[in-house]
């Protein structure tokens, strides 16, 4: 009975240390594009970051990533342009008012620092998986998570058959997500 009721406090303890859920935020990070037009490298930005992030880098299997991005907030320097790509050509922010990222599975690699992530996005309704390396380190009360993978554009029907717009694009992250 004594190692029952000294047990269940330190069970609790452990849960609470393991199941740390952080938030992310837009103050200290960037959800950046970048894509051909025309042959010359253009970008842009989103914010409007939302959901949550569970990490501990002891315990990845219990790793989950669900996050968003509100696609209204696009932001290429250029106004005209970032209402053209709010059109239902390119983004249809009136029906499909977020980009959702939900990792399936976070693992180590082989390098110090480094961590690997499967997951799920989805823009417009279309879901692909994308799977690419990850830092995460440890600031402000929470991590800054930082990775790039690549997409193409007409997977999730973005861009129409336009022949100036490159097919494929990079996306770059730089996600802090703090403690709750």
């Amino acid at each position: 009975m004594k190692r029952l009721v000294l047990g269940i406090p330190l069970f609790l303890f452990s849960f609470v240390l393991f199941a740390q859920t952080y938030t992310p935020g837009d103050n200290g990070s960037k959800v950046h594009f970048v894509i051909d037009n025309f042959g010359i490298a253009t970008g842009g930005d989103f914010k409007g970051l939302g959901g949550s992030i569970k990490f501990d880098p002891a315990n990845l299997a219990s790793a989950d990533f669900d996050v968003t991005v509100d696609a209204n907030t696009i932001n290429t320097d250029m106004t005209s342009r970032d209402n053209h790509l709010r059109k239902s050509e390119y983004f249809d922010v009136n029906n499909y008012p977020k980009i959702a990222f939900k990792s399936t599975k976070v693992s180590k690699t082989n390098k110090d620092g480094f961590f690997y992530i499967f997951a799920n996005i989805t823009i417009k309704k279309v879901t692909k998986e994308v799977k690419f390396p990850f830092t995460a380190v440890a600031k402000d009360g929470g991590y800054l998570f930082e990775g790039s993978f690549k997409l193409n554009r007409r997977d999730f029907g973005v861009g129409g058959n336009s022949i100036s717009l490159s097919d494929n694009l990079t996306v770059s992250l730089s996600i802090l997500a703090k403690s709750n």
